[in-house]
């Protein structure tokens, strides 16, 4: 019973430190995202990135030797996001269904900021490679799926995101992911 309980405490710190890890990286990469509203990626200092993440810059290096890597992992971790809110959402159906588009657009919708900056700035390479990554990662595990189709399908998805951030989201989540289900039905 002794080994039992610390095991579930030697877990508890793990999970911990793993909770606080994750805190910390997407605090730089929140604190990255605030600042390329007024600057270029380029021009971005580990020691503002630190201070306004409230870290120290040997923080930052121990995760990144780089505000792109830091970007990169970002994209990662609202991937991963996205996927427990996923699994905790029952009825969804796959990828190309209506209900899981509109969840999809809805969730994405939340990181706003980050879709736009990144496309504001010229990094939609970042936000186009994260997604490419988990489908190919994802799909082709839970179906037959070619790959022109995992390619095909998100890269319209991100495109319609990012459009209908741009125009200001005049149509609702509902009626985009109508939309989109229109196109897959003629394919």
């Amino acid at each position: 019973m002794k080994s039992k309980k610390i095991f579930m405490k030697s877990n508890y710190k793990a999970n911990k430190k793993t909770m606080r890890s994750r805190f910390t990286r997407m605090c730089i990469g929140e604190a990255i995202v605030e600042l390329l509203q007024t600057m270029e990626l380029e021009e971005l200092r580990v020691s503002a990135i630190a201070k306004r993440a409230g870290i120290s810059r040997m923080t930052f290096y121990y995760y990144y030797d780089s505000a792109l890597a830091a970007l990169k992992d970002y994209m990662k971790e609202v991937i991963s996001s996205y996927l427990s809110a996923r699994k905790k959402t029952p009825g969804l159906g796959s990828f190309q269904e209506y209900s899981h588009l509109v969840f999809s657009l809805k969730y994405f919708d939340g990181y706003e900021r980050f879709f736009t900056t990144m496309t504001k700035r010229g990094l939609h390479s970042i936000l186009m490679n994260g997604i490419n990554e988990f489908m190919l990662s994802y799909l082709p595990v839970h179906s037959q799926t070619s790959l022109y189709d995992v390619y095909y399908y998100a890269g319209g998805l991100l495109n319609v995101f990012l459009k209908w951030q741009e125009s200001g989201k005049k149509e609702s989540a509902e009626e985009v992911a109508e939309i989109i289900c229109r196109q897959i039905e003629m394919k």
